[in-house]
This record gives C-alpha cells, sequence and structure tokens, in this order.
C-alpha cells in the first residue's frame, strides 16, 4: 500500500490487493465499498467497490446526495457522527431499515462495518463492509481492517489529489488545454499556436431576460443552455474554453491537414445539434410557462494561440487570434443577416450540403467583404 500500490496511481489495483490480503488474514469479506470525497463542482465523490467477481468504480453526483440512497445511509452516518458504525443484517425491520442494508442482508449479507479514514488535509472518507460469514466479523476482523486502513489511505490519498486537481482542470479548462496545464506545457505568458476550428455561441435576449425574469429563472436559462452547447460541443471532438457572461468559446483542434475537413464538419454537426437541442429545451420551458430561449452562433478556421495571461497570483486561460475574432463578430452578424449560424466559407466546403450562401457581408476588422454561410437548419 505504501510503496508500489501509492506509486501505482490505480484504484481497482489497490483496493483489490487490500481486500485480497485481508482475506488472507482471515477476514471474510464479501463486499466492500471504498467512497472517497473530493474538490469537484461536477462529483462529490467517486469510490471503488469489491467483490469476489470483480472490483469497478464508480463516481457520485452533487444530487446523489439528496437521494434516499444515501440519506439514512451508513455514509451519511459515519461523516455526521465521526465515529465507526457495526451493524447486524439479521431481523431487519423492512419499514425502518435503509434500503442498502435490506438489500444485502436480501443477497445473504450476515453483518457490515462502516469506517473513516482520515486524510492529510483532514479530510474524511468512508468504508464499509459486508460479510456473509454466519457469525459475522468478529473483534479481531474489525482490529485488522482498522490495522490496514492507514496504509490504504496512503495508496488512495493521492489518487484522490490527482482525481481532483485533473477534475478542476478539465470542468474549467476542457480537455485539451487541462493536458497541457496539468503537464507543465502552458506557463504565464507562454502561448501554443495550433490550428482550430473556433466556434462562437450566444443567447440572444438574454440581457432582456436578466432584467424581467426572476433570478432563479435566470440561472436556469443559462444552465439550460450551457448545458447543450457543452454537450453538443464535447459529443463532436470540441473542447469549451470559456464561458463570457451568456457566450461560450469552443475550438475544435486541427492536429493534421487530412483532419482539417472533418474538424470542420464536426463543428457544424455541434451547431447543428445546439439548435435542435434547442428546440427541445424550448418545448420544456414552454410547458413551464417560461419564455423561450433563442441562439447566434459564428463559426470560422484558422490559426489561434492558447495560453495563460495574467499577472503572477492570478491567470486566465484563453485563445487568441484573428480566427477567434472572426468568428465573434459574424455571430454578431446572425440577428441583422436573420440566420441563427454564420460560417466562413472554408467551414461551408467542407459540408457544402450543409450550407447555403448569404452573399458578401462586411465584417468589422476585416479589410473586404467576405461571403458568409448560413447552416441549413433542420433534424440531426
Amino acid at each position: 500500500m505504501i510503496t508500489e500500490g501509492r506509486r501505482s496511481g490505480d484504484p481497482v489495483k489497490v483496493v483489490s490487493h487490500f481486500c485480497s490480503s485481508l482475506i488472507d488474514e482471515g477476514v471474510p469479506l464479501w463486499r466492500v465499498n471504498i467512497g472517497q470525497r473530493f474538490a469537484n463542482p461536477l462529483l462529490i465523490a467517486w469510490g471503488v467497490v469489491w467483490t469476489p467477481d470483480g472490483t469497478d468504480s464508480y463516481d457520485v453526483t452533487h444530487e446523489t446526495m439528496l437521494t434516499e440512497g444515501y440519506v439514512g445511509s451508513s455514509f451519511e452516518y459515519i461523516l455526521k457522527h465521526r465515529k465507526p458504525l457495526h451493524k447486524s443484517l439479521r431481523q431487519l425491520n423492512p419499514k425502518t431499515e435503509h434500503s442498502s442494508y435490506l438489500e444485502f442482508a436480501g443477497l445473504g449479507g450476515t453483518d457490515y462495518y462502516a469506517t473513516l479514514m482520515y486524510y492529510g488535509d483532514e479530510s474524511l472518507h468512508g468504508c464499509t463492509f459486508v460479510t456473509q460469514e454466519r457469525e459475522g466479523f468478529s473483534p479481531r476482523h474489525l482490529e485488522l481492517i482498522e490495522a490496514a486502513l492507514p496504509a490504504l489511505s496512503c495508496a488512495l490519498e493521492p489518487v484522490t489529489m490527482r482525481k481532483s486537481a485533473k477534475g478542476l482542470l478539465r470542468t474549467y479548462l476542457g480537455d485539451g488545454p487541462s493536458d497541457a496545464v496539468w503537464n507543465g506545457r502552458i506557463k504565464r505568458g507562454e502561448r501554443t499556436t495550433v490550428d482550430a476550428v473556433v466556434m462562437f455561441s450566444d443567447l440572444r435576449g438574454f440581457t432582456a431576460l436578466s432584467e424581467v425574469a426572476p433570478a432563479e429563472d435566470v440561472f436556469d436559462a443559462l444552465s439550460g443552455y450551457f448545458d447543450l452547447v457543452v454537450q453538443s460541443v464535447e459529443d463532436n471532438g470540441g473542447d469549451v474554453l470559456k464561458f463570457m457572461g451568456d457566450g461560450i468559446l469552443s475550438i475544435f483542434t486541427i492536429a493534421t491537414q487530412a483532419d482539417h475537413a472533418e474538424r470542420c464538419r464536426k463543428a457544424a454537426q455541434a451547431a447543428q445539434s445546439v439548435l435542435t437541442g434547442l428546440t427541445m429545451l424550448n418545448r420544456r420551458r414552454a410547458e413551464a410557462k417560461k419564455p423561450s430561449l433563442d441562439v447566434g452562433i459564428g463559426i470560422n478556421v484558422g490559426q489561434v494561440s492558447y495560453g495563460n495571461i495574467g499577472s503572477p497570483g492570478r491567470l486566465d486561460f484563453t485563445v487568441l487570434g484573428g480566427a477567434v475574432n472572426v468568428a465573434s463578430r459574424i455571430e454578431g452578424l446572425t440577428k441583422s443577416i436573420g440566420r441563427r449560424v454564420l460560417a466562413t466559407s472554408a467551414i461551408a466546403d467542407a459540408s457544402p450540403d450543409m450550407f447555403s450562401s448569404c452573399g458578401f457581408n462586411e465584417v468589422r476588422g476585416l479589410v473586404r467583404p467576405i461571403e458568409l454561410f448560413s447552416l441549413v437548419e433542420g433534424e440531426l
């Protein structure tokens, strides 16, 4: 646990070895759940479940903490009272006992033990042990479990810390940039230049909505819109880099010249997915008697530079370049031209069946008018 296990970074391997070692010492394990709390705005915990048939990991969302699966469970008990729980699974009252106890008893479980793991940052983490042994866990079995837990903590704490850090980076920066920052390739003032498709989307009428609608509805509208765009971009291989008020900046990095057309098509498909999803979102909002939402999207392709900028104590990760400026400005033309998605010719050339010409238009910052193309809207 404190040598090879700590260095492995493989929680499934660590927990499997931990359980096998306890069994070798005579502890009659049937099911073990090692739960880890960590810092992440989307997930509150992760864990590993061991059974004789195999070992798997799982994630826990913040919403789960409000459900009956957690409320009244052993995990809630030990984290609230900060002490272990030892419970027989025999002769349980179905009307008063938590569903997890009833489930394990129904599968042949006879005894249950839940206890805490302590990490260096003073955070608490829970683990549970179930046996099918007729006599249950003996005091000696529980002593062995408690004696082994500090070593298990040594192996899993660095895994949890890395998962927390990487999860936070990915949540706020996206997959590609977060990997670069994590690996130390992007420091303050440094930049990486790549070819990429840039997609800038903006929620129409948001200012007016925020002035008249309750704050709860405003945040609900933003959350629905953000969920929709992020899923559409990520499903098509892109990265969401920044949320700017109600605007979203995304990129689809082009690794090789052979990928150019495909990445342009993926961006167009992401935009189409946003429009399709927006129709469904507005149906739900109409049922709730809330105003519908609309969006403007600009897509361009070119060379961009991304990196960390800011002061020594406060950095922001962003992407800069002419391709970004054009994408933002053609998005601003969507309302006046009367089309929800506008793209440059390089994007349209990759998917001619998805676009139609809107003629030549002046774009602020460009010397000459350029031909813009509107996405032919339709169901995916």
